[in-house]
């Protein structure tokens, strides 16, 4: 088959034409490896030298959406194979879930050929992503400016845990930062430890932060033809996505602290019980406190001085709360999600996974796709992004180390020579 270069050619004046890295006639939409691609980024390859999750899930997101990821593994492979239980079909399920529609090579940097595929693989590609120990790559002539000799154009993207100035040396697990950022001290009751997120709330946050970031370098470089670096860093990312508990400090001095389920600005916003179990209520203006008032039966509630608006309800709550429990016990959790829907106020049962799933499901979101065909296709959880003309593709099952060798190296000899 023809394999097909993929790096886009710079606007005149603006930086060398290469005419391998041109892109094919419009309509003729293929991944380097010459596969057909209807994506929005068919034609674009990614050299993706990272590994665990922050980078898998960022360069996952970018292959759902027709992009050409080509994961450099060393030959022990990416740690989170081995990260178990729980497995499928011998597998782990952490790898699987974030390295679909990729293919893979292993690479040992300490074999000097190796090193020279790798750098032969970056020299091709559009965007580079990589989560080593800053200066971890320049010893084996991978850093930014070394590949950016090569191919001017490149978009080189680099996640770290801490940044590459003071904390260059500090690891970049996203428990760290959890504790350091201080959301581990917002997580939690007030009588109990402090508690870690469920998910690795950072790395997923900072993968985002990543793919954002390659996006808009590769919009910049269609307009100029000029490559550049992107840094992220799990903190950084952290205390961007912790919004209005960072915000509050910033802006009011106020040091937030550990609150359960409730809300430091709004209330009621927390799970309360009712007959049979808890029910999620997220009640964030007077006109849905007013209904919730009249649907409980008690609608002199609204206009009472002591929760009459967000600040006194806030202020009140420990007044408030008991007074909603008790008109809650009259119904079961199931009965009142009804009523409450019925009557448009955001309510939510606490599902587990399965029901979270199960729910989507019901809604018609369809959360669940078959990556890959046949025998061996596997569930995966749909990409979020929904495209009305060039939908995202659930092509490839996460490949097994070095599964794709061969036709890596087909598509280095195609694209030339690098040194």
């Amino acid at each position: 088959m023809t394999l097909q270069s993929n790096a886009a050619p710079p606007p005149p004046g603006a930086a060398p034409h290469h005419p391998e890295h041109d892109a094919e006639p419009a309509g003729a939409r293929r991944d380097a490896f010459g596969r057909e691609a209807s994506g929005p980024l068919a034609g674009i390859v990614v050299a993706d030298f990272s590994r665990v999750l922050a980078g898998p899930y960022c360069t996952m997101l970018l292959a759902d959406m027709g992009a050409t990821v080509i994961k450099v593994e060393s030959p022990a492979g990416d740690e989170t194979r081995a990260w178990k239980p729980p497995v499928y079909d011998g597998q782990s399920t952490y790898y699987l879930s974030i390295n679909r529609n990729k293919r893979s090579i292993a690479l040992d940097f300490g074999d000097h050929d190796d090193v020279t595929t790798a750098r032969g693989i970056a020299a091709g590609a559009d965007v580079v992503l990589e989560n080593f120990k800053p200066g971890g790559l320049d010893r084996f002539g991978l850093d930014y400016a070394t590949i950016a000799e090569d191919n001017p154009s490149v978009v080189y993207a680099s996640i770290t845990g801490f940044g590459s100035a003071g904390g260059a040396n500090l690891p970049g697990y996203d428990l760290l930062v959890q504790a350091m950022s201080g959301l581990m001290s917002l997580t939690g009751d007030p009588q109990t430890p402090a508690y870690r997120s469920g998910v690795a709330v950072f790395d997923v946050i900072t993968g985002l932060h990543a793919a954002v970031g390659v996006l808009s370098a590769l919009h910049e470089r269609s307009q100029s033809g000029r490559g550049q670096r992107i840094e992220v860093n799990l903190m950084s990312s952290a205390l961007s996505g912790m919004v209005n508990q960072t915000g509050g400090f910033l802006l009011s001095g106020n040091v937030p602290t550990r609150m359960g389920n409730e809300h430091p600005s709004i209330y009621p916003y927390e799970p309360l019980p009712t007959a049979d179990g808890d029910i999620v209520l997220a009640i964030g203006n007077d006109r849905q406190f007013t209904t919730l008032c009249t649907v409980l039966g008690q609608p002199a509630l609204a206009t009472d001085p002591r929760f009459a608006t967000p600040p006194d309800r806030s202020h009140n709550r420990a007044e408030l709360r008991p007074i909603l429990v008790d008109l809650l016990a009259g119904k079961t959790a199931a009965e009142w999600f009804d009523v409450f829907t019925g009557a448009k106020l955001p309510c939510a049962p606490i599902n587990d996974v399965r029901g979270g799933i199960d729910f989507a499901q019901r809604l018609g979101l369809e959360p669940v796709v078959e990556v890959g065909a046949g025998e061996e296709s596997i569930p995966g959880v749909r990409n979020p992004i929904t495209f009305s003309a060039t939908p995202a593709s659930y092509d490839l099952v996460p490949p097994g180390i070095d599964a794709d060798r061969d036709d890596i190296v087909q598509w280095l000899r195609c694209t030339g020579p690098h040194s």
